[in-house]
């Protein structure tokens, strides 16, 4: 049969009188480290508060300042460049859809009637997400203009996630190497741009480019992957109407 203590019952041998005493002290050392734990705190806290004070109030104020900066500084000057780049980019517009391309470009980048051309808003706006695509019309502007040394070093300054316009930076920065006679960066650029993300205009596009390249290159194992690539995953696109041709052509090649 089952037995237990009742509440309040008194140890009835020598060796509960002893395990309940040590139990007593353990605890009460307990409570005393704790006490002085707290008692050493209260006095860390009391004789440093000033100190932390300052610092809870630097950080505040880091914080507070972040915020009011994004809110009241960085928000109104995104805008106002937006504004102001307008005209500049419309100018771009104008010259990629129009005639007179040449004098078109070079407003985009110089301005105009008195407004900003993207030179300036890259300038006038450096860091905001504004002067970042001002870089991006600035160095294909470069591009069109066969400034090809410009042009490279504006869209290097590019930075997107953008699914059209990432691996068109990257494509363009390409085309002025080939134009430049330097074939090698150009197939690297190539194939950054195919790579950089996937979808049925710039990634046959770039692969073509490449594929093409890597040809002239002397590298037609390589080419012939592009090529596959594009008859195998985008034979929708423009550059699959003819790519039977660069296979046979790079199929010929690889086995000489």
């Amino acid at each position: 049969m089952a037995t237990y203590s009742k509440k309040g019952d008194k140890p009835k041998t020598k060796v509960e009188k002893e395990h309940n005493i040590e139990a007593g002290s353990t605890t009460a050392e307990v409570f005393n480290t704790l006490d002085q734990t707290a008692s050493k705190t209260e006095a860390f806290v009391e004789k440093n508060q000033k100190y932390i004070f300052i610092i809870i109030g630097v950080v505040a104020a880091v914080v507070l300042g972040y915020l009011g900066y994004k809110e009241f500084i960085a928000k109104p000057k995104q805008v106002t460049a937006m504004n102001d780049m307008f005209q500049a980019q419309k100018y771009f517009n104008d010259a990629v859809n129009g005639t007179a391309k040449d004098s078109l470009y070079t407003l985009a980048l110089k301005g105009g009637e008195g407004k900003f051309g993207m030179l300036d808003i890259i300038k006038e706006y450096s860091g905001t997400p504004t002067a970042n695509l001002a870089s991006y019309y600035a160095g294909t502007a470069y591009l069109r203009l066969k400034d090809y040394k410009n042009a490279i070093e504006h869209l290097s300054n590019f930075e997107s996630d953008d699914e059209i316009l990432a691996p068109l930076a990257k494509g363009n920065i390409g085309d002025a190497f080939a134009q430049l006679n330097q074939p090698e960066d150009a197939l690297d650029y190539y194939e950054q741009a195919a790579k950089l993300r996937n979808n049925d205009y710039t990634t046959p596009m770039y692969l073509y480019k490449a594929g093409a390249l890597a040809l002239d290159l002397g590298k037609a194992d390589k080419a012939l992957t592009y090529f596959n690539r594009i008859k195998d995953e985008f034979p929708n696109s423009s550059e699959a109407a003819t790519i039977e041709v660069f296979i046979g052509k790079a199929q010929v090649l690889a086995n000489k």
